[in-house]
């Protein structure tokens, strides 16, 4: 990188750094609707974002819900919101707005023109969430990455203060020339280290497939978690495998993949894997940023899909985890749906309507052990499916196949007769094509 080229990203970063809102305490938040029909959702929605601030480490001093016909190009809700939002801001010293639908950068730039004041979307939130909470290298290369694509169009945005500041509010060519040259030479800059993280990333994710292989390889079982972010994933995990993942009650306490042994009553041995909690309204860039993280679930034999049935939203909330399953393809694995918080939810009907919507569900408290029987008894029956006990005649010429069977499964008892080796065995489900001509009625 040259000199010129490491001033500007000098310079690029310090004022990224002003737009990022790090030093704001006070803030206020807006959210949309169209018909009344979606207003109680967009409440929770509101409150969510709310917790996303809290969260961050934002004081919510602040909201407001609009009504829409249609949205505005310009400004996202319409010029006399924005009015009306700088009239409620000013009155109350609130520092930054923020909007719970990803916006575009000029409807971004457009709005803080009005408030004088900085502006954020979810998507923007969100990013900075995670930021603070991740704890691996590869977290936060995969944090790192996603904010880099998200800054990206809003370059402009970021170097208006130039031709401000240069031409004492006026645009004389030159000046716009130069402020130009500087938004492509910092597009060249961050492209090349969105290709530097791509690339380190991948470094991660084949030392991740070397220990995957050595998994499928010993035919170890495996339970992804899954679930909306604060259901009780991390809890779970800890309460079985004392893995020592961070518990907290707000959202996204733990973004990185954690995996752990584990043996079950029945003394098979398997492996358990905490993953990234879901959120409604988690954009594209999140999911696809996310996707390595995500890809042990992708490769897991069965996925426990843990919900606070104590939530209010808990049956939004399950639908939206599913929406993303199906996203990343895991939709068709088998899956366990653990109802966690049954302690703390007195809302039988609320229960029976999972129980209704969705086959192989269990009730559990993760945090007292509660219907920790049922989950492990369920979870030994899921893994016998994946298996098939077959009794086989195997001539001793194919002797490598008979050995692949002892291998990969279970050998329940071993005989010869003539040339021919008498197998009982229990089998992965995916060998019974291979062996079917050997098996014995």
């Amino acid at each position: 990188m040259s000199h010129n080229e490491k001033r500007l990203s000098s310079e690029y970063v310090e004022q990224e750094e002003r737009v990022d809102l790090t030093k704001i305490k006070k803030v206020m938040l807006v959210g949309v609707y169209f018909s009344s029909t979606e207003k109680k959702q967009a409440e929770e929605y509101l409150v969510e974002l709310g917790l996303l601030a809290v969260t961050y480490g934002f004081e919510v001093v602040g909201r407001m819900l609009c009504p829409l016909k249609k949205f505005d190009a310009r400004t996202y809700i319409g010029k006399g919101k924005v009015e009306e939002i700088a009239t409620s801001m000013k009155e109350g010293s609130i520092d930054a707005l923020i909007f719970d639908d990803e916006i575009s950068p000029n409807q971004q730039k457009n709005v803080e023109r009005t408030l004088n004041k900085p502006v954020i979307d979810r998507t923007g939130l969100i990013l900075e969430v995670f930021s603070k909470r991740a704890q691996t290298s590869e977290a936060k290369l995969q944090i790192e990455l996603a904010k880099s694509r998200y800054q990206l169009p809003r370059l402009k945005r970021l170097w208006t203060h130039l031709s401000r500041e240069r031409t004492g509010g006026g645009a004389s060519g030159a000046f716009r020339g130069a402020g130009e040259k500087q938004i492509e030479m910092d597009k060249q800059i961050l492209k090349r280290r969105i290709s530097q993280l791509r690339k380190s990333i991948e470094e991660i994710q084949k030392k991740r497939e070397v220990q995957r292989a050595h998994r499928l390889r010993l035919e170890v079982p495996s339970f992804s978690i899954v679930g909306y972010t604060n259901a009780g994933k991390s809890t779970l995990m800890n309460a079985l495998t004392d893995a020592g993942v961070l518990e907290e009650d707000m959202l996204f306490a733990t973004l990185d993949t954690t995996a752990r042994k584990y043996t079950l009553p029945n003394k098979q041995g398997i492996v358990i894997i905490d993953t990234v909690g879901f959120i409604r309204k988690l954009s594209h860039l999140l999911v696809a940023s996310f996707k390595s993280t995500l890809e042990e679930a992708c490769y897991t034999d069965i996925l426990l899909h843990i919900i606070d049935v104590s939530h209010k939203a808990a049956f939004s909330q399950m639908e939206e985890t599913l929406k993303i399953l199906e996203e990343l393809n895991l939709h068709e694995k088998p899956m366990i749906v653990v109802l966690n918080k049954i302690d703390l939810c007195n809302d039988q009907d609320q229960l029976a309507r999972f129980r209704m919507a969705l086959p192989k569900t269990v009730q559990i408290s993760a945090k007292s052990g509660e219907g920790f029987d049922q989950l492990l008894e369920m979870m030994q029956h899921e893994i016998e499916k994946l298996r098939k006990i077959v009794s086989l005649r195997i001539p001793q010429s194919y002797y490598q196949l008979a050995s692949e069977s002892m291998k990969r499964g279970r050998v329940i008892s071993t005989e010869y007769e003539d040339n021919d080796i008498l197998l009982k065995v229990e089998i992965p489900a995916d060998m019974e094509k291979k062996l079917k001509p050997f098996i014995r009625n």
